[in-house]
């Protein structure tokens, strides 16, 4: 079973692992004297556009577009970066906004937030994994596992916009 695991297999084991665990450390960190409350709905934007570009994605290889796909989905990885940076980078540098809906919104907003959470980390490896199939050329597996990456993947996406719309009026 080894020899299925690729070239890459423990390195995104080590990210997996060492990316979260950074991110909630840096959460620790505040860095006084800069204002970066421009980004979140600048970081909720680019959760949206990851989300319209993975649909794009899934339906360019539906087509036979495996061009198009790689690119739609090396953008997606590449936005998703870029929202993690930004979103360290904003909460390293302010204070955390507590949601002040009650009731049943509350519920509804931590549902959507902790499942958000959650299957942020989850879906780091679920991408390198799948991305590094498709490097290979192994795109019987990777075609496996993309099932369930997209998913996960798209409904991170899309619930990180709806964190945003539903914290944004409590904003400082």
């Amino acid at each position: 079973m080894a020899a299925q695991r690729g070239p890459y297999h423990k390195l995104i084991i080590v990210l997996s692992v060492i990316l979260p665990v950074v991110v909630a450390a840096l959460f620790r960190i505040k860095i006084p004297g800069y204002d970066f409350s421009f980004l979140p709905p600048i970081y909720a934007t680019i959760n949206g556009l990851t989300a319209i570009l993975l649909i794009a994605a899934v339906i360019s290889i539906k087509r036979k577009n495996r061009k198009l796909h790689e690119a739609l989905i090396k953008t997606c990885m590449g936005l998703s970066a870029a929202f993690l940076v930004m979103y360290v980078l904003y909460h390293m540098t302010s204070d955390s906004t507590v949601y002040g809906g009650t009731g049943g919104w509350r519920v509804f907003y931590l549902v959507i937030l902790i499942s958000h959470i959650v299957l942020s980390v989850v879906v780091v490896p679920l991408v390198l994994f799948t991305f590094s199939r498709a490097l290979s050329g192994n795109f019987e597996r990777h075609k496996a596992l993309a099932k369930f990456t997209f998913p996960i993947w798209l409904y991170v996406a899309i619930s990180g916009v709806v964190v945003y719309i539903m914290i944004s009026p409590y904003y400082a």
